[in-house]
């Protein structure tokens, strides 16, 4: 059996600009109905050696390490498949396909997905999942490095394993409290955070090294290993040490129970509506950084593995930024999606590669500091026995939201040019911040003040009042 929770040290109850995170759903003899605990909210500015203090507990250093290598030889296949499919057919729109077959099962049956993790051990999902992760990295690897691979082939295998990640990723997400425990949860994420983004600024650079050199399939083989070593990993942890949930059983209306929770709450339906827009119109960068090495700037398979890597420096600079956050609050998951929108549109008026890749760089900062804040304030407004599927609705919008926007900004790249896709992918995002924060500050009564007597804070958010 797991240890209590332990409490958490140096928290004030925060205030969600006017919007609490407690509130509760009819039914109240339910358990996944009960009032969700208050958001801790560190109040003192963490010294840096607490910068990533999650990494303390035992498992979680397990599962980061392990993760870490994974997220590497993840990206490496990621970019390898983007471009072998973009040699292969010579189609953009091919590319945003590939994205839309791999997405496209998260936004069908993600909460399903997020059902299952609820019910059963999310380690032994987990183990599952990788497995056949492995399998199919290893038949892309195969059939690359025989030189037998066709554009049906990575169809097929991209198809499948979006099959996986339907499972996959609910569990992982749930599966982070289950290894730090509610104290160091919010720590925990910004900690993955910063290691797929890390990773993604390791993994496009060896993999345009591999792709130039080797060709695509060597690092398909690596992430066929990588994901072996998950496995590994997730065998090594201490089972004594881990904050086992209690699987919830099987009853009728568990998934229109999870989407009536959702909705009902502010801190969850808001950053889940944001990540809607940013999903379908800002995420699936990687097709439009093809069309801009391939068409604008000619740089090839290096300066795609270039801006992608760009794009993770920012985000490993806003993985850490998050880590330090001493406020939750739902206006910075608005602001952020806004700003990343913004640098979106800056990167289209770039004028030349190297603008362009400074654009990258903050859009990237500027994504992270989004999806960090949005997935810490819908996680921590959810309790724990309805949390995966909350959290699969989640990743419904976000993943699956890529499956449409995927093919449609290929198709915008390819049939108007990179600019125009580019603007839209950002100016959307930006113009949906820009109306939410409009109708949440009616909502709270509040507004801008500007005091240009106060150097640190010249501008900033108050309620009508004062």
């Amino acid at each position: 059996m797991a240890p209590p929770p332990p409490a958490a040290a140096n928290v004030s109850q925060p205030t969600i600009d006017s919007l609490t995170a407690s509130s509760r759903i009819p039914d109240a003899a339910d358990p996944s109905d009960a009032i969700t605990q208050p958001i801790a909210v560190v109040s003192e500015r963490l010294p840096w050696r607490h910068t990533f203090i999650a990494l303390k507990v035992p498992n979680f250093r397990i599962f980061a390490s392990g993760h870490f290598v994974a997220v590497i030889a993840l990206w490496m296949q990621r970019i390898a498949q983007d471009w072998l499919v973009l040699q292969l057919s010579g189609s953009v729109t091919a590319v945003g396909f590939t994205v839309a077959l791999q997405f496209m099962p998260s936004l069908f049956l993600g909460p399903w997905g997020g059902m299952m993790a609820d019910r059963f051990p999310k380690r032994r999902i987990l183990i599952g999942c990788q497995g056949v992760a492995a399998a199919l990295a290893a038949i892309l690897a195969t059939l690359a490095l025989s030189h037998r691979i066709e554009v049906w082939h990575v169809y097929v295998i991209a198809l499948v394993l979006g099959l996986v990640t339907v499972l996959d990723q609910p569990a992982r997400q749930v599966f982070v409290n289950e290894l730090v425990g509610p104290k160091y949860l919010r720590n925990a994420i910004s900690v993955n955070s910063t290691i797929f983004q890390l990773g993604g600024l390791i993994g496009p650079a060896l993999a345009g090294v591999l792709l130039t050199a080797v060709g695509a399939g060597w690092a398909f083989a690596a992430n066929a290993v990588a994901c072996c070593s998950t496995v590994s990993m997730l065998l090594m942890l201490r089972k004594d040490e881990l904050y086992v949930s209690t699987p919830v059983p099987k009853r009728k209306g568990m998934l229109k129970e999870g989407l009536h929770y959702a909705l009902s709450k502010p801190t969850i339906f808001w950053p889940w509506l944001m990540a809607g827009f940013v999903a379908v119109f800002a995420m699936s960068l990687p097709v439009l950084l093809a069309a801009f090495a391939d068409n604008i700037y000619r740089a090839g398979a290096g300066g795609y593995g270039l801006l992608n890597a760009l794009v993770a420096v920012g985000a490993l600079t806003g993985a850490i930024t998050s880590a330090r956050r001493r406020q939750l609050r739902l206006r910075s998951v608005v602001f952020c999606a806004g700003m990343y929108g913004l640098m979106l549109c800056l990167a289209a008026l770039a004028p030349s590669m190297a603008w362009f890749g400074a654009a990258m760089v903050l859009a990237g900062f500027w994504c992270l500091m989004f999806l960090t804040a949005a997935n810490q304030l819908v996680q921590v407004s959810a309790n724990m026995s309805i949390r995966g599927r909350v959290m699969s609705l989640y990743i419904m919008v976000l993943i699956g939201g890529q499956a449409i926007g995927g093919p449609m900004l290929g198709w915008l790249a390819e049939h108007l040019n990179p600019h125009t896709a580019i603007l839209v992918s950002g100016g959307v995002p930006a113009l949906a911040a820009a109306t939410v924060a409009v109708v949440l500050a009616r909502k709270s009564a509040l507004r801008l003040k500007v005091d240009v007597r106060d150097r640190r804070r010249m501008v900033r958010i108050v309620a009508q009042s004062a």
